[in-house]
Formats: C-alpha cells, structure tokens, sequence
C-alpha cells in the first residue's frame, strides 16, 4: 500500500500546511524508492565542506544495495573526479570515480565540441584546468579562443583585468557554472557567477555557463548515468540549479533543506521540487 508523506525540517500533516502549497509538499515516496537512477548534488546534499550530513551515508549505501544507477553531478568545477571521490573516502563513503561529473568536464566536452583543439585563458582551479588539457585545449594568456572562469582561491585583480581585455579582443567568456555563492559551513563564500561578473560588466559581455541548469550538462549526466529509458530524479539542496534542471529535463525533483534553499525560500520561486526532504537520509526509509 502506498503511503503519502508531507516532509519538510519534520514530517508535517496537511492541516499544518499553509493551502496554497500543500501541493507542493505532498509526495509518494514509495514512487520516489522506485526510481532506477538518481542523479546527486553533493555540497549541501551528502557534505558541508568536510563534514559528513546526517543520513547521507546511508543513502549511498541503500543506493548500492538496491542497484541503483548513480551519479553524483556537483556544479563545482575545483576537483577532478579522483579528487571527489577521495574526499568521499575519507568522509567514510566507498565509491568508484565513473560515478563523478563536474561542471569542469562538462565546460570541457562543451567546448571541444564548439572548437576542437581550441585555447583558453582560464581563471580556476586544477580540476578546471586539468579537464581542459585532457580536451585538448592549450592554455593561453595572449589570444585565447575562450576566457573560462570557476570558483577558486587564485582570483585576483591582475586575473580580471587580463580577462576583460581579452574578452574585449575576441575571446567569448565562458562561466563553469551560475553559482552566485557557495555554502561554507553556516557561511557563505563567492562562487562563479559572482566572480566572472565583473568581466561581464567591464567587458560589456554576458557569459554562457555550462553547469547546472544548463541542459547541456543534464544531458551529459543522463547520458552517463545510462538510464535514459526510465526517467531517474535528481537530488539537490538549490531551487535555482539543481531543481530548475530537473524541470527543465522534465524528471522528478528532490529539494533537501541541508543546503542552500531554506524552507522560507520555496515562496520566492515561481517553480517547485515534487520532492521536498529534511535530507537525503529520509530517501531510503
């Protein structure tokens, strides 16, 4: 027999619900159980920077249990695959690279396919820089094809200046992902989007992002989670990446209030997750 549950911080009844999004909240986790594959956000959804989440071990483990497809589909472009999945080893949680996609490889696969063997100036971290050379992009600080730019530690103003007059002599800038902030623990850190905008705004140029939601990475990640007959979801912790992209992949969405998007938040947005969980240790019952 199914059973309806309304979850959010606690599970709450219908009658505690405001009427207008009672909707929003009522869901059959039976169906949800069912699911073949998920696809997974990790910072907010499985860790908080070196910090395991309540419940996030044990849903992997009911992942392999069940045979589930899975893939972990992060917008951070700073590590390699090898690097995610060490972390996640030392966090206690045994699972093979394959089941990593960054916004790095996917900016990297995106842009080899627009130029191949092509050039870029890049403002990032090693896992950007890396995924680029093994798409056979060359690094280039004088007139590169793209200017690419993901969160990181080595921005400084000599790096934007350079940026914005290469962007200015033909470059097209290219954002890893749209992320305006990262969560840091109970703080808040710049992330990409907020990073690359004063580029665009010197340069007079908007920036196509390639992570999340861009369908673009979607497709990648379904591709590789090969479970393109029987729709998977996805599981994140941001209204404005992880669950606009499921909407727009047409597959069922999992909002976790672990991360980003707080329960207050969901009435800012004129979209909403068909799922919405404490955390991901509620997925497997």
């Amino acid at each position: 027999m199914c059973r309806t549950h309304y979850v959010s911080i606690t599970m709450l009844h219908t009658d505690q619900l405001p009427a207008k999004q009672k909707g929003y909240y009522t869901m059959d986790l039976d169906l949800l159980r069912k699911k073949r594959g998920f696809i997974c956000d990790m910072d907010g959804v499985i860790y908080h920077g070196n910090q395991l989440l309540p419940g996030a071990q044990a849903f992997v483990e009911w992942l392999k249990k069940e045979s589930k497809k899975f893939l972990f589909l992060t917008n951070s472009s700073e590590k390699s695959p090898r690097e995610l999945q060490e972390k996640l080893g030392r966090l206690g949680i045994k699972v093979e690279a394959t089941h990593f996609y960054t916004s790095a490889l996917a900016t990297a696969s995106f842009l080899a396919s627009q130029r191949p063997n092509g050039s870029a100036y890049v403002i990032g971290e090693a896992g950007l820089i890396n995924a680029l050379y093994e798409a056979d992009f060359s690094m280039n600080e004088i007139n590169p094809d793209y200017v690419v730019v993901g969160e990181g530690r080595s921005y400084n103003y000599e790096k934007i200046e350079r940026a914005v007059r290469l962007v200015r002599n033909g470059a097209k800038l290219i954002g890893a992902n749209p992320d305006l902030t990262d969560k840091l623990g109970k703080d808040f850190a710049p992330a990409t989007g907020a990073l690359i905008a004063p580029i665009e705004l010197a340069s007079g140029t908007k920036a196509y992002f390639v992570g999340k939601p861009n369908p673009v990475m979607m497709r990648h990640g379904r591709k590789l989670l090969g479970c393109e007959r029987e729709k998977p979801a996805i599981v994140g912790d941001r209204m404005d990446t992880d669950i606009i992209a499921g909407i727009h992949s047409d597959i069922d969405t999992v909002l976790v209030l672990s991360g980003v998007t707080s329960e207050e938040d969901l009435k800012h947005f004129a979209y909403h997750p068909r799922y919405v969980l404490s955390g991901v240790g509620d997925i497997p019952g």
